[in-house]
Parts: C-alpha cells; structure tokens; sequence
C-alpha cells in the first residue's frame, strides 16, 4: 500500500493515477506481513488493506464522508500504523469543522511517516486553525529543514512566526528568502510593516531606501518611503523624495497632490494650491480622486463661502482635462447651484444630461432649477422627458403638474398629480403637496367635491397647513358651504402666517359671508393694505364690505380701483362699477 501512501492528499486530479497504481499495486502485494509495532514491545501482522483505503477514497471523493470514515477505520484496522488513512481522516474531521479530531488524526499521521510533506502540512495548518502556533513554528521548521530549497516552506514558515508574534524571526526568515532571491516588492514592504509594529521606523526607512535603490525608477517606492520620512518628522527627505519623484516621473498621478498636501500641512497655502492646480491638470489621475480631494480639500464653508474663486478654479480644469466626463459638469453644476447663479446652473445640469442621462438626482436638480427661475415652459418640457426616463419617481409628476398649472391646463394637471402620488412613499410632506395641489386642480376644473377630499387629506397629514387651510377656507366661502368650518381654517391660516395678505383677504371675506361685516372690513383693510400691488380681487372684496356697511361711495371708488387694476375681479364687477350697486 506505500505508493497509495504517497499519492494520498494529491486531490481528485491525481485520482485516475491513484486508481491505476493501486490497481497495479495490488495485484501483485502478499496478503500479510509480520511488522513490530513502533514501541517494539509487539509484533502483528499487518494486513493487506489497498482495496479498503481505494473503497475508502471512492466515498470520499463522492462526497460520502460518513462512509469514508468508516472504511479507513477499517483500514486502521488491518493496519494500526497506515499514516495515510490517519491523514485521510484527519482532512475528513477537518472538511467537518472538527478541528480538535482533525488534530489528533494529523499528530498520529506525522508520528508514522514523519517526512512526508503532506502531512506536516496539513498538521501545521490544523495547529494555525487550534491556535498552537508554536507548534505550527515547529512544524514548519522542520518542512523547511527537509527541504531547504524550497522558497513556499520560507514563505510560510515566515508568516507564521508573524503570526505568534515572533517579528525578529519572521525578519530573519524573509532575509533567507531574499537572499535566494535578491530584493522584491513583497518582501520588501512586508519588512517595513513588521519593522513598524516592532516600533523601529529607521529600520523600516532602511528597507524602503534598499527597495528603492534596487528599482529606482518605480516611484511608488519613493512615494512610500516619503510618507515613512514625513511620519518620522524627516521633512526635507520627505520633500526632496518628491520632487524627485516629480522630476523622474513627471505623469505620476499622484505626485503633485502629495505635494500639495505636504506644503498644505505646513502652512504654505500658496504652493499648496499650485501643486494642487497641476495636479489636477494631469490627465493621469482619474476623475473619481480628483473629486474627492476637492471634497476634501475644502470644508463646506470654504468650498461655497471663503475659496469659491479657488473651488471654481479647480472645477474649470477638471472639465478642460476630462471634457467629456459628466461627474466634471456636475460638480461645476453643483458650485453654481450652491451660488444661486440658477442660469448658469441649468446650463451646466443640462451639460451633464447631455453626457449623461441616467442619473435622475440631475434631473430633479434641474426641475428644482427651472423652478427657481420661474421658467415654466422649460419646466413642463423637461418634467416630461424625467417622467419618461424614470416613471415611478414622484417629484416630476408635481412639477409637470405645477408647470401646467402655470398654463391652465388643469386636466394634465390632475392627470400628472393622480399617477404620481401612487409613488410618494413614506414622505408625508411630499403626499401632502400632491393633495393640496389637487385639491386646486379640481376646484379649477369644478369639481370641488373632489377639491375638498383632496384638501381634507392633505390636512388629515399636516392640520397647519396655512395654505391649504386659505385655499380650501376660500373655496368654501365661495358655495356658501360650512361656513363655521371655513371660518375656523381661516382664522387658524392667519395665525399661523399672519403677515400673509391673501390670508387676511380670506378671513375677512368668510366674516364677510357670515354676516360679521365690521370684523370683515378690519381684515380685509389689513390685505389691501399688505398686498404690494392693487390687486383686483382684494379690492373689490373691500369694496363689497364697505357697501354693506352702507359707505356706498367709498365702495365705487374701491371697484372701481379694482376694475383698473386688471384681471382678478368677480363677473358682476364691471357692472358694479357701471351702476353703484353690489350684485353677487
């Protein structure tokens, strides 16, 4: 059974040839043999078990670890000592999560066949995964004692003792490796690591300085060893390994911006932001870095306050040095915004678009931008175009609908606010808007029915809604409908926004219903004298009151004020004007 033996743990690749040997092997092997035990006290005979451990491997191959464990138990059976069943069991346990087993059958594996490679392997993993890694060391000692020229063996001889904490032998390790070798990368920065955790930086400085020498022209070393000298308070090495790096490797992505944090650190904000510019100019460092050091570079308050001529600056060469990369118009987009320069940020929000038309956050910064410009033609086109882009978003159905409010086409409005409020989700500010803006949309088309469910709702979320209480008092007002209920809104929607003059007007006008002509005429006065321009409805409100109040003259004079100012008054206007006389 030995050539088994030692093509046990090659995996399932190997099994054919296994298969092959054993089959060989076997045909040709005596039944038994008399072996003395490894004590020496006792002789047994050791048995033939190839056609077990072959049976044993099939089960396990297939998965069938129950089975496995049972046969190469048999296998034990006929002989005490095969190290390669033990294995075989030892990997099974360990398939298993059984890491304690697993131990105890790779201890008794290595104690039959301590040579074999496989099994100080595996024994030295299962103490890593038992936490003895001091007998891991030892295990990987050994492996490296059998095979000295072998560089794997090193390799993790070297990281374990890294992980007991033994640094000066894992050093003392990597140094035979790279003595074999010569300097590289990988060990070279593992070194400097370990140099660290021992607190020793100058012999990590050592270490970088070696790589550095060996591969000068890789200025990722020089940008490593430069931090370490920063960190170690050796600023002129650290800035002269800069600027050696700066003139060695002029494209290098990121040495300008170490530069410009260098000089920013120790005060000179004038050499900072040089280096910063040419950083930024370099087309080597990509876009995503660049948009994080401006982020970082400047706290909000400077970025949109104190250095916004700076900020501007930098954006401008981030859209000359990627031109047509949208993330570069949008932070330009966003400084204009921040600046409430609301052309010039349409303009570049619309760059961005142009460029890139998937992401629905510049869309609504759009919308929110022809809102602030009161451009409700590009407002009602571009709602659109979101709407379609990105359907079940609810903000561009209220502002298709409050552009087209703006053109009296109440139909699209109710249609635009009845789709999108089935996508307000968990935002009752936002739900609340489509139903007050409903609730206007189907007073104008009237349907005031549907209005005051609308306005009902819209209270329901938020009861100090002094907009919707006016709009909704008002209409009320206007049927002669719950006049006590329209009254009380009223009443609350000026206390609420006392300075607003179409709340007084409403709350007087109410009074004016109800009869309260005296309290009517005090309200209403307050509205005309607030509104900043004659308004035609105010005025004949007033008007209306005070020919109650059987002031007939002052009343003609006040509709005639509201005729004058334009649009705005009731029906009956003209005619009050014409003849002197209230008609309602």
């Amino acid at each position: 059974m030995r050539i088994i033996v030692l093509m046990a743990g090659m995996g399932k690749r190997m099994w054919l040839l296994i298969l092959v040997f054993a089959l060989i092997f076997t045909a040709c092997k005596t039944s038994t043999s008399t072996v003395q035990s490894s004590d020496g006290n006792n002789k047994y005979e050791r048995q033939d078990n190839s056609a077990l451990f072959l049976e044993a491997n099939t089960q396990k191959l297939l998965g069938n670890y129950t089975a496995a464990t049972e046969l190469f138990l048999q296998c034990l059976d006929a002989d005490p000592e095969d190290a390669a069943s033990m294995y075989e069991l030892a990997r099974i346990a360990r398939i298993n999560n059984q890491s304690k087993k697993s131990l105890e059958w790779a201890s008794k594996a290595v104690t039959y066949d301590p040579e074999n490679v496989w099994y100080l392997k595996l024994l030295a993993e299962v103490y890593q995964e038992n936490m003895q890694f001091d007998k891991s060391v030892e295990v990987m000692e050994k492996l490296v004692k059998l095979h000295p020229e072998d560089l794997e063996y090193l390799y993790d001889l070297a990281l374990t003792h890294l992980l007991v904490g033994n640094y000066q032998k894992s050093i003392d390790v990597y140094n035979k490796i790279e003595n074999n070798i010569g300097i590289t990368e990988e060990i070279s920065i593992q070194k400097q690591k370990i140099w660290l955790r021992m607190k020793k930086p100058a012999k990590a400085i050592d270490e970088m300085e070696k790589l550095c020498e060996a591969w000068p022209e890789e200025s990722r070393f020089k940008a490593i060893l430069a931090e370490l000298y920063l960190s170690n308070g050796m600023d002129e090495k650290a800035l002269q390994t800069y600027l050696d790096i700066a003139d060695t490797d002029p494209e290098n992505p990121y040495i300008q911006i170490s530069l410009s944090d260098y000089y920013r650190k120790r005060g000179d904000q004038e050499k900072s932001y040089e280096h910063l510019k040419l950083g930024f100019s370099n087309p080597y460092l990509d876009i995503d870095t660049k948009v994080q050091i401006l982020l970082a570079y400047f706290t909000v308050k400077q970025y949109y306050e104190e250095q916004l001529e700076q900020a501007a600056e930098l954006v401008e060469l981030l859209i000359q040095t990627h031109p047509e990369d949208a993330k570069a118009h949008s932070i330009r987009a966003d400084l204009y915004y921040q600046n409430e320069e609301w052309t010039q940020a349409r303009d570049a929000l619309r760059k961005v678009i142009s460029l890139d038309s998937s992401r629905y956050v510049v869309w609504e910064q759009l919308l929110f931008t022809e809102s602030q410009l009161e451009d409700f033609e590009a407002m009602r086109d571009e709602s659109r175009r979101t709407i379609e882009l990105f359907p079940q978003q609810a903000l561009p159905y209220l502002f298709s609908a409050i552009a087209n409010y703006q053109f009296e086409d109440h139909q699209q409005m109710i249609e635009d606010l009845e789709t999108g409020i089935r996508f307000v989700v968990r935002n009752d500010l936002l739900l609340a808007e489509f139903y007050n803006y409903l609730g206007d949309a189907y007073h104008q088309v009237g349907n005031d029915e549907k209005a005051f469910e609308a306005y009902d709702a819209a209270l329901k979320i938020n009861s100090e809604n002094a907009l919707v209480l006016n709009n909704y008092a008002y209409y009320l007002s206007l049927k002669g409908q719950e006049l006590a209920k329209a009254k009380e809104m009223a009443k609350k929607a000026t206390e609420l926004d006392p300075e607003n003059s179409s709340n007084q007007d409403t709350y007087g006008w109410v009074l004016y219903k109800l009869g309260e002509y005296d309290e009517a005429l005090k309200w209403i006065e307050m509205s005309v004298e607030n509104h900043n321009e004659d308004n035609a409805e105010v005025l004949e409100h007033y008007g209306d009151v005070l020919y109650k109040l059987d002031r007939t003259n002052e009343a003609l004079e006040y509709w005639k004020k509201a005729l004058e100012a334009g649009n705005g008054g009731s029906e009956f206007l003209e005619k009050k004007v014409n003849e002197g006389i209230l008609y309602e």
